[in-house]
C-alpha cells in the first residue's frame, strides 16, 4: 500500500490542465459494446479506475488500440459472453462500481448480462434500483444469487421502449437506461433523467453514432430506438472535479495557479461556489487563473446569516466536491454549513481535519459547521488515512496547507480518481514523496 509524504506550506505557483473526467469516462467507455464500428475516445484519464474498465472491456473481447497517452480506439465485434461467467469478470466486476454501466449496452445488443455487486467508495448506501427498475421496464429480467452476490440479467425479447418517471435523477442509472434504449423498439420517455454535463456527453456522442434522441441537457429524454449503431469519435470533457479541486487548493494554500482549457461552461456553478467561499478567479479565454491571496472571507446571506453550501443534482453543486468546500473554508475568514445531502458517510474524514487543528463541529452524519481560521493557526501535519477518493483529496490539499509534515496513506484511492496528482502538483512547487 502506497503513502504520501507531503510537506505542508509551500505557496504553488504555474499552470496545470485538468485530465480528462472520470465519471464521463466510466459512460462513455461502455457505449462502445453498442456498436461493432470503431469508435476513438480522446482525453482519456490514465487511473485506476478507468484501466480497470477498459481491462474488462478488453477482456470482454473488445479490441483495444492506444494510439497515444490519452486516445484509444476500440472495437466491439466480437465480444465473448462466456467471459460473464468467469471468475475473472467476477474479480474485476466487483473491484469497479463502474463495471455496472456495461448492463444497458449488454442487454441492449445482445440480450444478456451479468452482474457481481460492485464496489466503489464506502460513502454510504448507493442502491442500484435506478439502473434495475428502468431497466425492468424496457423489458430487462434480473435474477439475483445471495450466495455470491451475481446478478444475471436477460432480455429474452428485445428491449421494447416505454414510458418511466426515475425514481432519482441518478446520472448512472439514467445513462445505463439511455444506453440500454437508443436500441430498443420504438420509443422511450424518460422524466426526471439526469441532466449533468457527462450525460449530455453521452447522448451527443450516441447521436453521432446514429442514436435518435431529443431533450438532452434537460430532464426529459426521449428516445426513439433504432437497428443499429455505427461508429465515432469523442473527445471527453475535463474533469470538473479535478477543476474544483484546484481551485479550492490555490485557495487554501494562498497560492497563484491558472487551470487551463477548463471548458468553463461546463462547470456549472462550481466557480460561484469557491467565489461564495472567498476564492477570487478570473476567467481568460477558457483558462481559470487564481491570484494568490493572503486571506479569503466566507459570503453571507444577504441578512447576514451564516451561508450553506448544500450538494444537489445538476445544475446544483456537484457532491464529489462538497469534502473539497469543506477543507477549504478551514483557513477561510467566517462561518459555514457544510451540508452534504446524498451520501451519510462522506463527511467522516473531518475527524482528520480536528486533529490537525481545523474548528469543525459534526452536526451528524450529513452536516458540519466550519468555523475558519482565517490563516491565524495553520493546520499542522499529522498520519492519516485516505477514505475514499474525494476525501483523500480534499486531506492531501489540508496537508499541502499544513506545518510540518503529514502521512496520508491509501493513495491507491486518490489514484482511483486523479492522474499522478503527486507528480502535476510537485511540478508546480507542492512537496509530495511517493513511499
Amino acid at each position: 500500500m502506497a503513502c504520501f509524504e507531503v510537506i505542508g506550506g509551500n505557496k504553488l505557483k504555474g499552470e496545470i490542465i485538468p485530465q480528462g473526467a472520470k465519471n464521463e469516462a466510466l459512460q462513455i467507455l461502455c457505449a462502445v459494446l453498442l456498436t461493432s464500428e470503431p469508435v476513438t475516445i480522446s482525453n482519456v484519464p490514465d487511473i485506476r479506475d478507468v484501466n480497470k474498465l477498459i481491462e474488462i472491456l478488453a477482456s470482454l473481447g473488445v479490441k483495444v488500440e492506444k494510439k497515444d497517452a490519452a486516445t484509444y480506439t476500440f472495437i466491439a465485434d466480437d465480444i465473448n459472453l462466456d467471459y460473464l461467467k468467469t471468475e475473472q469478470y467476477a474479480a474485476q466486476g466487483r473491484a469497479l462500481r463502474g463495471s455496472v454501466m456495461i448492463m444497458g449496452p449488454m442487454l441492449a445488443r445482445f440480450g444478456v448480462c451479468a452482474l457481481p455487486k460492485p464496489g466503489g467508495d464506502k460513502i454510504g448506501r448507493r442502491p442500484m434500483d435506478t439502473h434495475f427498475n428502468g431497466l425492468k421496464k424496457l423489458g430487462a429480467t434480473f435474477n439475483y444469487d445471495s450466495q455470491d452476490s451475481f446478478f444475471q440479467i436477460t432480455a429474452p425479447n428485445k428491449l421494447k421502449g416505454t414510458y418511466m418517471l426515475l425514481d432519482e435523477a441518478s446520472v448512472t442509472g439514467t445513462a445505463n437506461i439511455v444506453m440500454g434504449a437508443v436500441l430498443a423498439e420504438g420509443t422511450t420517455t424518460i422524466y426526471n433523467a439526469a441532466c449533468e454535463p457527462y450525460l449530455q456527453q453521452l447522448c451527443k456522442m450516441l447521436l453521432r453514432m446514429g442514436a435518435k434522441i431529443s431533450g438532452v441537457g434537460s430532464n426529459l429524454l426521449v428516445i426513439e430506438g433504432v437497428e443499429k449503431l455505427g461508429g465515432t469519435d469523442h473527445r471527453m470533457l475535463p474533469d470538473m472535479i479535478e477543476i474544483g479541486s484546484f481551485i479550492g487548493l490555490a485557495g487554501m494554500t494562498g497560492s497563484e495557479i491558472t487551470i487551463k482549457n477548463a471548458q468553463i461552461q461546463e462547470l456549472g456553478i462550481i466557480p460561484d461556489t469557491f467565489r461564495r467561499l472567498g476564492i477570487q478567479m478570473e476567467f481568460r479565454g477558457d483558462d481559470i487563473y487564481i491570484p494568490a491571496q493572503d486571506s479569503y472571507e466566507i459570503d453571507t446571506y444577504i441578512d447576514g446569516s451564516i451561508l450553506t453550501i448544500a450538494d444537489a443534482i445538476w445544475p446544483g453543486f456537484t457532491p464529489d466536491l462538497i469534502s473539497v468546500a469543506l477543507v477549504t473554508a478551514t483557513q477561510a475568514k467566517g462561518t459555514v454549513l457544510i451540508h452534504q445531502k446524498m451520501f451519510e458517510s462522506r463527511l467522516f474524514f473531518v475527524d482528520k481535519l480536528i486533529d490537525m487543528g481545523a474548528q469543525i463541529i459534526l452536526c451528524d452524519p450529513h452536516r458540519a459547521t466550519v468555523i475558519g481560521h482565517n490563516r491565524q493557526v495553520p493546520l499542522r501535519g499529522i498520519k492519516m488515512t485516505s477514505p475514499d477518493i474525494r476525501a483523500g483529496v480534499a486531506l492531501l490539499i489540508a496537508a499541502l496547507s499544513a506545518e510540518g509534515k503529514s502521512i496520508i496513506d491509501n493513495v491507491e484511492q486518490i489514484d482511483r480518481g486523479y492522474q499522478y496528482i503527486d507528480k502535476r502538483l510537485n511540478a508546480i512547487g507542492a512537496d509530495i514523496r511517493r513511499l
